[in-house]
């Protein structure tokens, strides 16, 4: 039971993490369901390489991922500048920077979690709204979208449970910062940068694996259940 006395230096990096993976996923949810929209239902030149883009995270050194960030979004980077000079909104050094990392490096997973939810949606239910005079709009909210809602509840889980482990991108684009940047991942290497820190390095791991593993249990369970809802069961 000593285990669950968690130290303050273990809650404010729990605390973190869950705070920038949630963000993680709300930026990139829109977006990861318009990507995996075109990539499921449209047919254009350059949809490999736009596919590719897409799932280039999943096989970059996260590293590299990070630093690329850091160009563009550091306080003096190409996109960065111009967003601090109109917003005063800085990315580089501070939480929102990991957020962005953190859905950088999770957007693939939700993006294909949905591709493969859409792919599978019966198209011929559109068709019979066609012809019954539903707008393609009306058609997405009313048919596709739900039937599509336990693959989209997928993605964010697995978006969820990628941010909450995401560490290379989030070290070389916002440092490794006590309470500003330092999410479970930083913290757990920070304990082993330390004397005597195998414990509490120990410690953070069980913490991440267990947070990790409710997400995916989470996501399994609330899948299957809004599966059932969407057949009818």
């Amino acid at each position: 039971m000593e285990f669950l006395n968690l130290t303050p230096f273990e809650i404010e990096a729990l605390m973190l993490s869950l705070k920038v993976s949630l963000w993680a996923v709300a930026v990139s949810l829109v977006p990861g369901i318009a990507a995996a929209w075109v990539l499921a239902r449209k047919t254009f030149t350059g949809k490999a390489l736009f596919d590719s883009l897409i799932h280039l995270p999943l096989v970059l050194p996260p590293v590299v991922t990070g630093y690329v960030l850091l160009v563009l979004l550091g306080r003096k980077g190409v996109v960065g500048s111009f967003i601090y000079e109109w917003t005063r909104i800085s990315f580089a050094f501070n939480w929102k920077g990991a957020a962005v990392a953190s859905a950088v490096m999770a957007f693939p997973l939700l993006v294909r979690a949905v591709r493969l939810s859409l792919e599978a949606v019966d198209m011929g239910l559109e068709d019979a709204a066609k012809t019954l005079g539903a707008g393609k709009l009306r058609i997405f909210l009313t048919i596709t979208l739900p039937l599509t809602v336990p693959g989209i509840l997928t993605g964010m889980i697995l978006a969820f449970a990628r941010s909450l482990s995401e560490f290379g991108a989030t070290i070389t684009f916002v440092s490794n910062i006590p309470g500003e940047t330092r999410t479970l991942p930083l913290a757990l290497y920070t304990m082993t940068q330390v004397p005597d820190g195998e414990i509490g390095a120990m410690r953070l791991c069980i913490i991440s694996v267990v947070t990790a593993f409710f997400a995916l249990m989470a996501s399994d369970f609330l899948s299957r259940r809004l599966s059932k809802m969407v057949k009818g069961i």
